[in-house]
């Protein structure tokens, strides 16, 4: 048998497997192997990954890589009449007297097993990519000259920054695919599209339509990882204020956060802003920012240790449980101190939902590499980050304010030599915040949005698998604009109550906010507050004392029918949508205006759970 640099493997005669169709190694019966202590077991250290690598050597033949084994050798050198000695071999073989650590035994082998008419391999862990590119060679080579299918299984090749990987994870409801990094942007405009068009030829979608017509992502995210070719060469761990700079732009610009992201926002999502986890996070993370400056003059921006990013604020990018993971800007592979799998030197942006478009989601990386550049030529050091407080839920949950927070970062990228249009983002608008209607009255144009809400994860209860801690999605928000109102005159109700409007800058333009309760789920905020739906909304004439139109608008099927299937496509979701919205329905006749019960906390927003304050 051939040898190996990171050790030995031989092909077993005879192994008892467990009947299945899973993984090889899976089924072996490792338990019936004589016992090793830990000290004895073949342990695979990886390789540190901080290193310089060399070149990969160019593919040698099979036989010219591995040569005669040892015992041939001798063999040969002895003569055609001498046998060769087996005294390793039985030395190799023999029983382990009781108590005894079975340190001589090879535990790693590559294992073969036929299975639906073709070869699986299940690959042994090697610690160096050299042994295992060799052994795949060796490998296909032999299904080439015996022309039979193979497939590999077992264990993945060692981490490599020589080695481009494409990984494909089935999650739940969703099949997750991690692309190889791209050099150049036309390299990646080449994967996103070549991935999503992948994707639809086997009919797979990049978005998913729930029953009430809803249009979203799949659910399984669209996360950016940045970095650089080596572990050395990362950005973030050669320019410690670079991630600095993005960390404090994304606070003081939420629509980074919010307009990209899935339905689930909020302290309890699966990618919180700072400011969502703790009360007191963007204090400490200033501080923060400031030792990592004062470090950084001290002893140059070359010269930063790389662990520095790691050590100042892998306790500040959390959630509000401590998870590192489940963060906006997630460190957990730029420099952990775990392991060499964790310094990878990749920052994970995890605040991106899927889009349903490759060039929607190319806009979105096209965004994320001008800022990147932005910020490498000029950091961003503001003297203080916003304390944003209530405002955060209250006014960046509608999409109006959202909006214009992004033409504030498309403008100044203008003006630092990144023409971004915001007419690229249009789409993203659209999908995100989709129209639910509108309706015209006596010159004054009333247009329903849908806002975002955040949830909340409810306390621990028991089920039949164990302890759930469900979320409370019975929340919905609308947005209101009002065009051409005459502020002393008109007014806006819903279920009559009276909606608080903020000018917008622009002549008779309005903006508000209706939060209320969509459906009522067994476990809930408030479960005694029932349905609000449908909503009622009344354009009052303060001056006249009347209704002078108005809408409904239903949050299910308005015949309290439900629907058995999903929509097939974008427009048969948008159908139900807008079958929901009447522009009849409203309150007839004489009405007085209700005085205005603002929230001094959410003035943007009535939340119909809370009563009038008399």
């Amino acid at each position: 048998m051939p040898r190996w640099r990171s050790g030995a493997w031989f092909l077993r005669e005879r192994c008892y497997l467990i009947p299945g169709d899973s993984a090889l190694g899976y089924r072996l019966p490792l338990d019936s192997q004589p016992w090793a202590a830990q000290a004895d077991l073949p342990w695979v250290q990886p390789a540190d990954l901080t290193q310089a690598f060399p070149p990969l050597a160019p593919y040698r033949a099979p036989g010219a890589a591995f040569g005669p084994s040892e015992g041939a050798a001798d063999a040969a050198a002895a003569g055609p009449n001498v046998e060769p000695s087996r005294a390793p071999l039985a030395a190799a073989n023999r029983a382990p007297a009781l108590h005894e650590s079975a340190a001589w035994i090879t535990r790693t082998a590559i294992g073969a097993e036929p299975r639906n008419g073709r070869l699986y391999i299940f690959m042994p862990p090697i610690s160096a990519l050299d042994d295992y590119l060799e052994l795949v060679a060796a490998i296909e080579a032999t299904a080439l000259e015996l022309r039979l299918p193979v497939i590999l299984e077992g264990y993945e090749p060692p981490k490599d920054p020589r080695l481009a990987t494409l990984r494909v994870t089935p999650d739940p409801g969703v099949i997750e695919v991690n692309i190889h990094p791209a050099h150049s942007w036309a390299e990646l405009v080449d994967q996103t599209t070549h991935l999503y068009q992948a994707a639809h030829e086997t009919r797979l979608s990049t978005e998913k339509f729930m029953l009430d017509g809803r249009h979203t992502g799949t659910g399984g995210g669209n996360h950016f990882v940045l970095g650089g070719a080596t572990v050395a060469d990362s950005p973030f761990l050669r320019r410690p204020d670079l991630l600095a700079s993005m960390v404090a732009y994304w606070h003081n610009h939420p629509a980074l956060s919010y307009l990209f992201s899935g339905l689930f926002v909020g302290p309890t999502s699966q990618a919180p802003r700072i400011d969502e986890a703790r009360n007191d996070s963007v204090y400490e993370i200033e501080i923060a920012f400031a030792e990592l400056q004062r470090i950084a003059a001290a002893q140059g921006s070359n010269a930063c240790p790389p662990w520095l990013v790691d050590r100042l604020l892998r306790n500040l990018l959390i959630d509000s449980t401590g998870n590192t993971h489940r963060a906006e800007f997630c460190i957990d592979k730029m420099y952990s101190p775990d392991g060499p799998t964790g310094r990878l030197g990749l920052l994970e942006m995890r605040g991106f939902e899927m889009p349903p478009h490759a060039r929607m989601s190319l806009t979105q990386q096209l965004l994320m590499r001008s800022l990147v550049s932005r910020f490498w030529q000029q950091p961003y050091r503001p003297a203080r980050l916003k304390r944003w407080g209530t405002e955060l839920h209250d006014r960046f949950m509608l999409p109006h304010f959202i909006w214009q927070d992004l033409g504030d970062v498309l403008d100044e990228l203008t003006q630092f030599g990144y023409p971004v249009s915001a007419d690229w983002f249009a789409p993203h608008r659209e999908f995100r915040f989709p129209r639910l209607g509108d309706f015209t009255a006596c010159g004054v144009k009333v247009e329903l949005r849908l806002a975002l809400e955040p949830w909340h994860v409810l306390g621990e209860e028991g089920t039949p698998g164990g302890t759930a801690r469900f979320v409370d999605s019975s929340l919905e928000r609308v947005q209101v604009t009002l065009t051409g109102l005459v502020d002393e005159r008109h007014a806006l109700t819903c279920n009559s109550r009276r909606v608080p409007l903020q000018p917008t800058g622009r002549v008779g333009e309005f903006v508000g906010a209706v939060r209320y309760r969509a459906w009522n789920p067994p476990s809930a905020l408030h479960p005694t507050i029932a349905v609000h739906a449908p909503l009622v909304f009344d354009l009052l004439d303060g001056w006249m004392g009347r209704s002078m139109g108005g809408c409904q608008y239903h949050v299910a099927h308005p015949g309290g029918l439900s629907h058995d299937t999903f929509p097939v496509n974008a427009f048969e979701a948008e159908a139900r949508r807008l079958a929901r919205f009447f522009r009849i329905g409203h309150t007839p006749g004489a009405m007085s205006v209700p005085d205005e019960d603002r929230n001094p906390n959410f003035p943007f927003t009535l939340d119909l759970r809370r009563k009038a304050v008399a």
